[in-house]
C-alpha cells in the first residue's frame, strides 16, 4: 500500500464539522498516513489542538495567516506567540505569508507579521509554511535577508511560472507544495513542474479547498491526495508508488530538520 503525507490540510475547519472523524478514516484508507495542519489565527488554535490530541496522525503547526492581519494585528500576533511558547508541540510555523489578492490595506503590516514569524521559525528550528497570493515582490523582499540563514519550509500551493519556481527554489531549504490545481484542465502547472526536480516537491490538499479532478467544485479532503500524486506520476513518467515514496521522503526530511521525529 502507498503511504502519502498531506502537508497542508485545514481539517479542523467548520466545513468538516459533520464528518471530521470519517474524513480522518478515509484519509487512512487511501494511504494518507500523516496530516499536517497549519493554523489560521488566534481564534483557531484550540480547535486545531483538540483535533491533533485526538488523532496521532495529525500534526499541528502555529502561525498567523496574512488575511487575518487587521487593525489589531499586534495583539493577534502576540496571542499566537503565547501558544508557540505554551509548551504545546508544534511542527512548523504556518500558515504565514502575504496575500494582497482581496485587499492591500495592510500590506506593510503583513510584511512585518511575516518577518516576525520568519524569526520564530529560525529561533525554534521549525519549517515555515508560506502562503503567497498576488504578492511575490513583497514576499521576496521579506525573505531576502534570510536567504543564507538556513531557513526551511514549504511554498504552499505553488501555482507560479517556471521563473517563479526557479526563484523560490533558490531557497535551498524549501519545497514547493503541490495540490489539486495540478489536475485542473487549464492549469499550466504540469508544464512548469517538468522543470522542477521531484526532490523539491511535497504534496498537499489545502482542504477543504482546491479539490482535484474529478472532485473539483466539491469540498476537498486528504483522501483525495491520491489524485494529486497520480497526476504527478503523469508529469514525471513515474508509477504512483515512486511518486508517493519520494514525496513522503521529502516531507519527512523537511519536518525532521525541525528536530522532530516520527
Amino acid at each position: 500500500m502507498i503511504s502519502l503525507i498531506d502537508t497542508h490540510t485545514h481539517l479542523f475547519a467548520e466545513e468538516f464539522d459533520e464528518d471530521r472523524e470519517l474524513a480522518v478514516l478515509r484519509a487512512g484508507e487511501a494511504g494518507v498516513t500523516r496530516l499536517f495542519l497549519p493554523n489560521i489565527d488566534d481564534t483557531t488554535v484550540e480547535s486545531l489542538l483538540a483535533l491533533c490530541r485526538k488523532h496521532e496522525e495529525c500534526y499541528p503547526m502555529i502561525g498567523l495567516h496574512p488575511t487575518s492581519v487587521d487593525t489589531d494585528w499586534m495583539n493577534r500576533l502576540a496571542r499566537v506567540k503565547e501558544w508557540l511558547l505554551s509548551g504545546e508541540r508544534f511542527y512548523g510555523i504556518g500558515e504565514v505569508g502575504m496575500d494582497l489578492y482581496w485587499d492591500k490595506t495592510y500590506r506593510l503590516e503583513q510584511m512585518k507579521v511575516l518577518d516576525e514569524q520568519v524569526r520564530w521559525a529560525l529561533d525554534y528550528s521549525l519549517p515555515l509554511i508560506i502562503h503567497c497570493r498576488e504578492a511575490y515582490p513583497e514576499l521576496l523582499e521579506v525573505l531576502e535577508p534570510y536567504r543564507t540563514s538556513g531557513l526551511t519550509g514549504i511554498f504552499h500551493s505553488f501555482t507560479g511560472t517556471a521563473d517563479d519556481a526557479a526563484r523560490l527554489l533558490e531557497y535551498s531549504g524549501f519545497m514547493l507544495g503541490v495540490n489539486g490545481v495540478v489536475t485542473f484542465k487549464k492549469s499550466s502547472l504540469p508544464e512548469v513542474l517538468k522543470e522542477v526536480p521531484l526532490s523539491r516537491l511535497v504534496l498537499e490538499t489545502d482542504s477543504p479547498y482546491l479539490a482535484p479532478v474529478p472532485y473539483r467544485g466539491k469540498r476537498n479532503e486528504s483522501a483525495y491526495l491520491v489524485k494529486v500524486a497520480e497526476k504527478l506520476g503523469d508529469v514525471y513518467g513515474l508509477p504512483l508508488e515512486k511518486i508517493a515514496a519520494k514525496t513522503t521522503e521529502n516531507a519527512l526530511k523537511l519536518f525532521k530538520i525541525a528536530g522532530r521525529s516520527f
